[in-house]
């Protein structure tokens, strides 16, 4: 099991030593800490101890984030000696104010000239140079081009498009609203030539601008160690309000692992510290701490994402990431699709190898480009057609239209799946009763899944009727054999019907899989009827609908294993293996900041 056994210590010193206690606990990073008292509300804040530098969170956050979307990047500064906090963030500030103010200008006149370009470049006379009268622009629809006949004013067509004529009318004032077929058009008193000048300048004001930021990222390693800085003050003022005070001691407590005890150890005698080491209590709730290794830490953030096992039930970790693995090749069901899947994972690898999290959702990722390219050959399929060498036609084991199979195979695949959680329920009820009744449930699945497949006989109903009296007997918690027992097993009994939806639901595997490759058939199929139907063009046609089709089917494929793969494991899976809700382990640690050098 990953779900890791812990103690609870329980550590007492002097409170003139209580900083430095703290500060090299939390360095250490091994505890869960126990509240021993309520969090006062004269606590420190996370801002009291930024406000000292005069920066708010908001502020550094913000710069960071600005920084980080830069395309270019510079080298890493790892050293303090020239780094000043204030004066780069409010640099970065005003630098991001002055690139949004010039992007806003620079959007803006670029849709001007866009609209005044077939106007001409053209400079307005002054008031009294046409002795009162006033040029006015129209954006006149060809088809009503012939209402101007009856307009007496004079005007004039400057321009004309396949879809619009461009007007312009002489007169001392506004025409009304009824003399032409539309309502003017506004067109600034700027000239197209002075638009295009201010538009060259903001470009390479905006060249500048963006040289600056790029300049300010060679600090984004010092900003993220300043906002890890900032939150681990946060952190040890809010421990240091948590901890037991009185007079000259304190004591603080929590939760670590059994095999960071020695480290606990090491410091307890180093700050010359009274430490005491227990084991949880029954009626204790420990939070709960997994461990897998990083090849198939993959499901361990699945089982975070979704909902954190109890500390006393176990880890489904490897379980969802091994099924979800499967479910997803059963669903994507392409070899050619995986080897896309595979190309794309290739190109964000060393973007994904640069978090923990990253790294563990890499390595699943390459798990499910694997496992779809092996079931995709044993199905013969690549993006929709039959194996390009004959080698590799060999390898063809099942038939995707083949109803019957598949069929049997998605619901042996469920029965095996909700088979396994059962047995897993079971283990963790070991010292109670209701045991049996997980145990009854998983014989009830394997018979019933065992009749369907070779038809059933007295012995299958049997073993069923077996299966199912455990679960009526043994599904109450209560205690002694009164008839309450009797109600609890009889609605427990009910489950059946959930439980042979929940069978029949792992059918979502053949559908979707055979939707998938006749999706992507279809779009074959297609693209050669349109090449024969068109020899010209029908190449490039051909190509389109191939590079459109199969992107489309490819995206769908992924969407539909990703969500029908985890509904698979977290409701289906989970309803019948976990029945406590645990807490996760959070330590009481510093961050770190790894400096990226490019």
């Amino acid at each position: 099991m990953s779900i890791l056994a812990l103690k609870k210590a329980t550590l007492v010193g002097l409170t003139e030593d209580k900083a430095q206690v703290l500060d090299q606990l939390q360095s250490l990073g091994v505890m869960h800490i126990i509240p021993l008292q309520e969090l006062s509300s004269s606590a420190p804040s996370r801002h009291t101890e930024t406000n000292l530098l005069k920066v708010s969170p908001e502020q550094l956050y913000e710069s960071l984030h600005y920084l980080l979307n830069c395309k270019q990047k510079r080298k890493q500064v790892v050293s303090e000696r020239h780094f000043d906090l204030l004066s780069v963030v409010q640099g970065v500030e005003k630098n991001r104010r002055l690139r949004l103010d010039l992007v806003e200008r620079y959007d803006f006149l670029q849709k001007r000239i866009k609209d005044l370009t077939p106007w001409g470049s053209f400079e307005l006379p002054e008031e009294n140079e046409l002795y009162g009268q006033r040029f006015w622009f129209y954006l006149v629809p060809n088809f009503r081009m012939k209402e101007l006949q009856d307009v007496e004013l004079p005007w004039q067509v400057v321009h004309r498009d396949n879809r619009h004529s461009y007007i312009a009318v002489i007169s001392e004032k506004e025409p009304g609203i009824n003399v032409l077929p539309v309502v003017r058009t506004h067109t600034g008193a700027v000239p197209l030539v002075h638009l295009k000048r201010e538009l060259e300048d903001i470009e390479i004001e905006l060249e500048t601008v963006e040289a600056e930021r790029e300049g300010y990222t060679r600090w984004i390693y010092l900003l993220q160690r300043s906002i890890a800085g900032t939150d681990d003050a946060a952190q040890l003022a809010e421990v240091s309000n948590q901890t037991l005070d009185r007079d000259e001691i304190f004591a603080i407590q929590g939760w670590l692992a059994d095999e960071h005890l020695a480290q606990l150890q090491l410091l307890a005698q180093e700050q010359c510290l009274a430490l005491q080491v227990e084991s949880p209590k029954e009626d204790e709730l420990p939070p709960t701490l997994l461990d897998n290794p990083r090849v198939i830490a993959g499901g361990e953030e699945v089982v975070n994402f979704f909902q954190m096992p109890g500390y006393r039930s176990w880890d489904p970790s490897r379980v969802v990431f091994f099924s979800f693995v499967s479910f997803f090749a059963l669903i994507m069901s392409d070899a050619g699709y995986s080897l896309l899947l595979a190309a794309i994972l290739l190109f964000y690898w060393q973007r994904m190898g640069t978090t923990e999290s990253g790294m563990r959702l890499r390595a699943m990722g390459c798990a499910l480009a694997i496992a779809g390219f092996i079931w995709g050959v044993v199905v013969g399929s690549y993006f929709g057609a039959q194996a390009p060498f004959e080698w590799l036609q060999g390898l063809k084991m099942l038939d995707l239209n083949d109803f019957d199979s598949m069929m049997l195979l998605s619901i042996t695949v469920g029965a095996i799946h909700l088979i396994l959680g059962n047995l897993m329920m079971a283990w963790v009820r070991r010292k109670s009763l209701q045991a049996w009744a997980a145990i009854g449930w998983a014989i009830s699945i394997a018979v019933a899944l065992a009749g369907w497949i070779q038809g059933f006989t007295v012995l299958h109903w049997l073993f069923f009727a077996v299966g199912l009296m455990l679960v009526l007997c043994f599904s109450s918690a209560r205690s002694g054999w009164s008839g309450m027992r009797l109600v609890d097993g009889l609605l427990a009994l009910t489950g059946i019907t959930k439980l042979f939806g929940d069978v029949l639901s792992y059918l979502r595997l053949f559908a979707l899989g055979l939707a998938s490759a006749s999706l992507a058939m279809t779009f074959n199929k297609l693209a050669v009827d349109v090449a024969a139907a068109l020899p010209a063009i029908g190449l490039l046609f051909k190509v389109l609908i191939l590079l459109v089709g199969h992107l489309l089917n490819f995206l769908l494929t992924v969407i539909s294993g990703v969500i029908h793969g985890l509904r698979l494991n977290l409701i289906e899976f989970y309803n019948w293996s976990l029945a406590d809700e645990g807490y996760a382990f959070q330590p009481f640690a510093k961050q770190e900041v790894s400096p990226w050098i490019t």
